[in-house]
Order: structure tokens, then C-alpha cells, then sequence
């Protein structure tokens, strides 16, 4: 009899190994498939990134969607609605963290539009502060991990 638990417990000890193993595996998969997703944007200049991004919204519902003008356009690059809500969109293509001024642009331009909703659009992640004038401000925050999730869903 304790053979048999002994053959258990060797069991239940392998099957660990080869669950933490699949999820070691697992993680460097997804750390180099971000690696090469953020590479792709690298190469696309800002204009380009934010026409990529007015056709991610169009396949996902968004409607009316409008690329602006490059200057002068008072800190939003897209324009959009869905369901009856309009949107300002700020389109960041960066290599770091997005800082307080995109979030300050999107609310002046989503005012300055007169639309119901601004937002910031990158391919990367807030800084904290940005994260914190977005909550102050209203601004809805798209980050590199929702680019993702419509690129995957589309």
C-alpha cells in the first residue's frame, strides 16, 4: 500500500512540474508575441498609426469615423460614434508610457468638438499621473492591451 501512494505522490509531483512548465512556456510565448506587436508599430509614422486606428473602429461598430486634419487639430486625430455616444479620440503611437498632455488633449479637443466622450488611443500604456488626470477629467484610456483585443477580435 505505500507503494501505491508513493507512485501518487511522485505522480502529482511530475504533473506540477509539467503545469508550471506549460505556463513558463506559455508566458515567454505571449512576451515575445507583444515583443513583435509593438514592433509592427515602430515602423508606421503617427498619420499612419492613426488611420490603422480609424479602421480598427470602423470594424468594430463605430461609425461616421473621420480621421482630422494634422495640425491644428486641437488634440484629436479621430472622430466617431457608436450608438448614438461621439467620440475624440487622441492616437498616441510611442514608445514609452503616454503621459498627462495626451489626456489634456483629448479633453480640450473632445470640448472643442463638442463631443460626449474623449479618449487617448495607444499602442503602449499611461503613466500613472495620465491615468490619474484621465479619472479627473473624464477621459477614457485605451491602451496597448485594448489595440490588442480589437485587433484579435477583427
Amino acid at each position: 500500500m505505500s507503494e501505491i501512494a508513493f507512485d501518487v505522490k511522485a505522480y502529482a509531483a511530475v504533473l506540477a512540474g509539467l503545469v508550471i512548465a506549460a505556463a513558463v512556456v506559455m508566458a515567454v510565448c505571449r512576451y515575445y508575441k507583444r515583443g513583435r506587436y509593438l514592433k509592427r508599430f515602430d515602423e508606421m509614422d503617427g498619420h499612419d498609426f492613426e488611420y490603422y486606428c480609424a479602421g480598427l473602429l470602423e470594424k468594430h461598430g463605430f461609425c461616421e469615423v473621420e480621421v482630422t486634419r494634422g495640425s491644428g487639430d486641437y488634440g484629436v486625430d479621430i472622430l466617431a460614434q457608436k450608438e448614438g455616444v461621439t467620440y475624440a479620440i487622441q492616437c498616441k503611437r510611442y514608445n514609452s508610457p503616454v503621459g498627462v498632455k495626451a489626456v489634456q488633449e483629448a479633453y480640450a479637443g473632445r470640448d472643442y468638438y463638442d463631443r460626449m466622450v474623449g479618449c487617448v488611443l495607444t499602442n503602449q500604456y499611461f503613466t500613472k499621473a495620465a491615468v490619474e488626470a484621465a479619472q479627473k477629467l473624464k477621459i477614457l484610456l485605451w491602451d496597448g492591451g485594448y489595440l490588442e483585443e480589437l485587433e484579435n477580435e477583427g
